[in-house]
């Protein structure tokens, strides 16, 4: 694997302090206060329409915030959009170019080396010249991948890319991504709805429940980490009774002021 395309690749923190957002007055997130390392690897899972993707789409710069802060240090985050990449979970690939070239759209200047650089990284060398008609759904994620690479992030940001992908393309992609990380430093949010990927492959888990932090856990163990080995999973177990046991408590309490406003409409 090629680590030519980074000299020295410093990861950046992040910091969110009270942050707002909402659409239509409904909050998506509220009062999200969250800080993050440089060079950390961080997994947000939740139930749908908890907010993940939203915090993504904030940090990307495609949303602004309806109030509160996002800071990398003590700088504005908005001042570092060049230095931060953001992955789908579909590559977003254009059918009528080749992969060189989705990988290089929008830079001028002698590119293409970089981009075969970035090919080799993502293990695809030597199909740079394929259109992507031609690439199964875990190559075009390996393209798009490379697309974030030659842009040098300091931050990679990732909404669920490998979602899509059949259980061993995953489990390589994973594998793909950790080792890039290993090696090349950038801070990473992975958004995914699998607790199992969050556990395996985060320094740490987040969990947002109705637009704020409901848990935070450490994941203290070595790397490589062992599919199977039951610390991953009692931690996974950890996660899952978690977001069980308040969706319980919910569902109990939305019960009992529905008893509460029936009984009041009868009396």
């Amino acid at each position: 694997m090629s680590a030519r395309i980074y000299a020295v690749n410093q990861g950046i923190p992040l910091v969110t302090q009270r942050l707002d957002k909402q659409f239509n007055q409904r909050s998506v997130l509220h009062n999200l206060d969250l800080q993050i390392p440089a060079g950390q690897f961080i997994a947000v899972v939740g139930r749908s329409g908890c907010g993940k993707s939203t915090l993504l789409r904030l940090l990307a710069g495609l949303e602004k915030p309806s109030s509160g802060r996002l800071l990398s240090g003590n700088q504005p985050l908005h001042q570092l959009q060049q230095d931060i990449r953001l992955m789908f979970q579909d590559a977003r690939l254009l059918p009528w170019k080749t992969v060189i070239e989705n990988i290089g759209l929008g830079l001028k200047g002698d590119w293409k080396p970089k981009a075969r650089e970035a090919l080799e990284a993502v293990g695809l060398s030597g199909r740079e010249n394929d259109w992507p008609a031609a690439l199964s759904g875990g190559q075009k994620q390996r393209v798009a991948l490379a697309r974030a690479l030659i842009h040098r992030p300091r931050l990679l940001l990732l909404d669920e890319p490998l979602g899509a992908l059949d259980a061993l393309t995953r489990i390589e992609m994973q594998q793909l991504i950790e080792s890039l990380w290993l090696e090349q430093g950038f801070t990473v949010l992975l958004v995914t709805h699998d607790v199992s990927e969050a556990v395996g492959i985060a320094d740490r888990v987040i969990l947002i429940e109705q637009g704020n932090i409901g848990l935070d856990l450490q994941i203290d163990l070595p790397r490589p980490r062992q599919r199977g080995q039951a610390r991953l999973a009692a931690l996974e177990q950890e996660i899952l009774e978690h977001i069980f046991n308040r969706h319980d408590e919910k569902r109990a309490g939305d019960e009992a002021d529905s008893g509460l406003k029936y009984h009041e409409g009868r009396q």
